[in-house]
C-alpha cells in the first residue's frame, strides 16, 4: 500500500527517510554528501514521485522504493 508522503508528519517522515538512507549502513558513491543533503535529495524525488513510501501490511513495515518497484510489488500481489 503507497502511502503518500504528505500525510506524514515532518517528524516522521524525517525519520523515515532518514533511517532509509542509512539503513545500508555504508556509502560507495564517489562524492560524500551529508544526511542533511541526503534527506533533501530523497524528499525531491518523493515530491517528483520518483519514489513512495511503501507500507507492508504483512511484514508491518515501511520502506521508500521507486514507484517502478512498487508497481512490480503492487502487481505481484
Amino acid at each position: 500500500m503507497i502511502i503518500p508522503y504528505k500525510q506524514l508528519s515532518p517528524d516522521a517522515l524525517q525519520g523515515l527517510i532518514e533511517e532509509f538512507i542509512t539503513r545500508e549502513g555504508t556509502d560507495y558513491g564517489e562524492i560524500e554528501f551529508s544526511l542533511s543533503q541526503k534527506v533533501k535529495q530523497v524528499e525531491l524525488q518523493l515530491e517528483r514521485g520518483d519514489v513512495v513510501i511503501v507500507f507492508d501490511v504483512a511484514t508491518e513495515s515501511v520502506s521508500i522504493l521507486t514507484k517502478h518497484d512498487a508497481k512490480l510489488i503492487a502487481a505481484a500481489e
